[in-house]
């Protein structure tokens, strides 16, 4: 029964499940989800045996694509993935970092340095900030004590007019 003027999906409704029934592990799939999910386990699986069989096999027998497993390619720009597994990782191995990422990182230090310069006042830019600063505050106060005075004449006037 169709709500509104437009019409529903030819699919069917969404229905969603509650946090109780994912809990209770009741929730209703769709049947092609249950078979998408049995074909992805039997493939891991069938993985995982791959990779077994692999590490006791030192040839290199890797899965290529197109025209490469029946031409032999000599290029010197090919660069071959580097696959490393988690247990094989040298941790105390450092990277070496591109010109990019080494640009970048003395620039934000570069900075850093100047912003921490500016705010002890060694700076040519931060010596001409707080001389302004001075000099605006030298006019602030002496705004105020000429207000001051101009108060003081004006209430001085009023009592002399109400003698």
């Amino acid at each position: 029964m169709g709500r509104g003027k437009f019409k529903g999906k030819p699919t069917g409704r969404r229905q969603f499940s509650t946090h109780e029934e994912m809990i209770a592990g009741t929730s209703a799939r769709p049947r092609t989800f249950k078979k998408v999910e049995a074909e992805h386990e039997e493939d891991e699986r069938s993985e995982e045996s791959e990779e077994e069989s692999e590490e006791d096999s030192d040839g290199e027998t890797e899965k290529r694509k197109g025209t490469e497993g029946i031409i032999e390619i000599q290029n010197p720009n090919l660069v071959k993935p580097k696959n490393v597994k988690a247990k094989n990782v040298d941790i105390e191995k450092t990277t070496e970092l591109s010109r990019r990422e080494r640009e970048e990182i003395e620039k934000q230090q570069a900075h850093e340095r100047y912003m921490r310069l500016q705010e002890q006042g060694k700076t040519e830019q931060a010596r001409k900030d707080l001389d302004r600063l001075a000099l605006i505050r030298q006019q602030r106060a002496e705004a105020a004590k000429k207000r001051e005075e101009e108060k003081a004449a004006k209430e001085q006037k009023k009592l002399e007019a109400r003698k």
